[in-house]
Formats: C-alpha cells, sequence, structure tokens
C-alpha cells in the first residue's frame, strides 16, 4: 500500500459537509492541523539555528577579545539546551535543511553540543553536569584558532607528518586558551581529552578509559560520529546509519560502552539524515526524531505526484502499521529521487 498522501489546505474548502458528519474529512483536516503545526515548529527550529550558529561564528573572533561576553553568550545557549533535553521528553532532533548545509553556516561545535545533550538525560547528568558538558563540547576545538589554515584548509590524508602532529596539538593549544580564559578544570579535561580512546590510541596523552574524564568520553564518541558525517573531504562523508553501524560495529573498543549505547538508542539505528526504505515500498529521508521513540521518526516522502516544496512528511509514530525497512545510500538514488529528498551532503543538527 501507497503511505497516507496529506492533503493541501485547500482541499478542506471543497468538503460539502461539515467535519462532524464526515469523518473521512475530520480525519483529513487533523491530518493537515498535525502538518501544519510540524512545519511551523521547523521554521521555529530554524531561526534558532541560525541564531545560535551566529553566536559560535562570532566565536574565534570575539571569544579573546571579549570573553566574558562571548562566554555569556554561550552559557545562555547551553541553558536552553540543558532546558530542552532534561526537561522536556518531547524534545525533538532534526536535521537541518540544505539551505543550512554550507560551510559557511555548518558549526561542528554546534553539532557536537547539541548531540551531547541529546545524550545527557539517558546518562543521568544532572543540569550542572550538563552545562558543564555543553559548554566544553562547544569550545572543545577553540585549540584550532593556534593552527595555521593552511594546514586546516588541508584534507587529511594530505597532510605531512609535521602538519599532521601540528594539528594534533590543538588539543594543548586548547588547554592554553581555555586557562587564559578561566574556564573550569572540568571544561579544560573536555578540551585536552577530546580525541582520547578508551583503548589508548587517542591523542595527546595516550589515556585510557579509566583516565579520560567522563564528559570527555561524551565529546569524544560524538567528535568521531560528526567527523565520519561531515568529513573535510566530503567524497569520504558516511550517511549517519553508516556512520552508528561502523563506530558500533569496526571501533566499538574505542568508546565508552555505555555512552555508545546511549548514542543508538537516542539516534535510532537510522539517524536524521538517512535515506530509507519503508515496510510499504516508498522511499524517504528521516527529518527528525524524538530520542524517546527513536524507531518512529519524521520522514519525508519522495512522490513525483506531490511537488516538492509540498512533499508528505510522515510520522511513524501515528503510522504504526509502517516501519523503516532498511537505509541507502544516496548515491544509489535515481537522479529525480536524489533531486527530490535533496540528501544533506553536510548534516546539521539542532532541536525543539
Amino acid at each position: 500500500t501507497a503511505p497516507p498522501v496529506a492533503a493541501s489546505p485547500t482541499e478542506i474548502d471543497d468538503a460539502a459537509l461539515p467535519p462532524e458528519d464526515n469523518p473521512a474529512m475530520a480525519a483529513k483536516q487533523e491530518r493537515i492541523r498535525v502538518l501544519n503545526e510540524h512545519r511551523r515548529r521547523i521554521e521555529q527550529v530554524d531561526k534558532a539555528f541560525l541564531k545560535s550558529s551566529a553566536i559560535l561564528r562570532n566565536l574565534n573572533r570575539n571569544l579573546l577579545d571579549k570573553p566574558n561576553e562571548t562566554l555569556q553568550e554561550m552559557s545562555v545557549l547551553v541553558d536552553q539546551m540543558v532546558t530542552a533535553f532534561l526537561e522536556h521528553p518531547e524534545v525533538t532532533l532534526h536535521v537541518m535543511g540544505e539551505k543550512f548545509s554550507g560551510v559557511e553556516s555548518y558549526s561542528h561545535s554546534l553539532n557536537v553540543s547539541v548531540l551531547c545533550m541529546m545524550l545527557s538525560k539517558g546518562l543521568g547528568l544532572t543540569p550542572e553536569q550538563a552545562r558543564v558538558l555543553g559548554l566544553g563540547a562547544l569550545l572543545h576545538d577553540i585549540g584550532l584558532a593556534e593552527v595555521p589554515d593552511r594546514v586546516l584548509k588541508k584534507r587529511p590524508d594530505e597532510y605531512t607528518k609535521p602538519e599532521r602532529d601540528l594539528r594534533a596539538m590543538h588539543c594543548e593549544f586548547g588547554l592554553r586558551i581555555g586557562k587564559q580564559l578561566g574556564l573550569s578544570p572540568e571544561v579544560l579535561a573536555i578540551i585536552f581529552q577530546h580525541h582520547e580512546m578508551a583503548d589508548g590510541t587517542g591523542y595527546p596523552t595516550g589515556a585510557k578509559l579509566d583516565k579520560i574524564a567522563f564528559p570527555a568520553r561524551v565529546v569524544a564518541l560524538v567528535n568521531c560520529y560528526d567527523n565520519l558525517c561531515n568529513p573535510a573531504d566530503l567524497a569520504q562523508a558516511m550517511t549517519p546509519h553508516e556512520a552508528l553501524s561502523f563506530m558500533f560495529g569496526q571501533r566499538r573498543a574505542k568508546f565508552d560502552a555505555v555512552i555508545l549505547q546511549q548514542m543508538i538508542r537516542c539516534l535510532g539505528v537510522y539517524p536524521p539524515g538517512s535515506i530509507v526504505t519503508l515496510s510499504n515500498e516508498a522511499i524517504g529521508l528521516v527529518m527528525s526524531v524524538n530520542p524517546t521513540k527513536p524507531l518512529r521518526p519524521w520522514v519525508m516522502i519522495y512522490d513525483d505526484a506531490v511537488p516538492k516544496d509540498e512533499a508528505i512528511l510522515l510520522n511513524l509514530e501515528r503510522e504504526t502499521d509502517i516501519i523503516i525497512a532498511k537505509a541507502l545510500r544516496p548515491a544509489l538514488l535515481p537522479p529525480a529521487v536524489y533531486a527530490y529528498l535533496s540528501p544533506r551532503q553536510r548534516v546539521t543538527y539542532y532541536f525543539d
């Protein structure tokens, strides 16, 4: 069976009977109301995301010149995340639209922060512990400001050994900057240890799991996930589904097992940004997920009979007879389907 089609709001005007006398029309109106409300929420998320991105774009420029003001702005952003993810079980994680996928507006630090906050409740963090985690996640790469652009803009596979070693020093650089800013020891640990791995193969010290601060373990895992989805060379990018599968299947020993399990529990097997086939054979893009119900996300459906800007949004929490069957590689999609769903080159998340 084909997925349910969301009616255009103008179709309501064609109904001759009042909804109370026409159950089918009443159901259609309710479906339209829910979809319109969802689209309004996405518009609000767009605005909040742009505001947060602006704060972080100004980070390197203002942090040392106006440290108190900039840190205050970041603390307000972190507080919003803490409130959303710790106090509201209905919080939703969205993959941002293609208009936000350019390098200029993309923020790795924001992605890492949002995903860390998503994990905070399931990991049993208090609000204060979550604030430390959020601020550390936003600041984890501040040491890159000390690495020359000529190194930062190169693809990692083109680095010479001295260049690779120089980039790896951003953890030490960040620690020094963080001390200048008067950051707490807990935040400094995140900045210094966010590339350490549980099996001792990370840097800068090769610390093993028991020597890595817990918040730094969280950031290290999320940092790895985002780097797999959004590498410097986009030709090497994994889909969110591939990245999570790779981390669990081939890199499990590098991470705290509890945190990795919580990541999978919150994002689901098919995180937002994944291209999927549904049990009714429809193809869609996972748009958003409630971390408490990750297997029942919102999916944008490909339907060549529906204009792209009016695409059907299917809420699998309501459509209980439909499930996700499998993930698809975007490159394998027919051109028309690819153009319609517009898989994100960069996968960027925000919440409402």
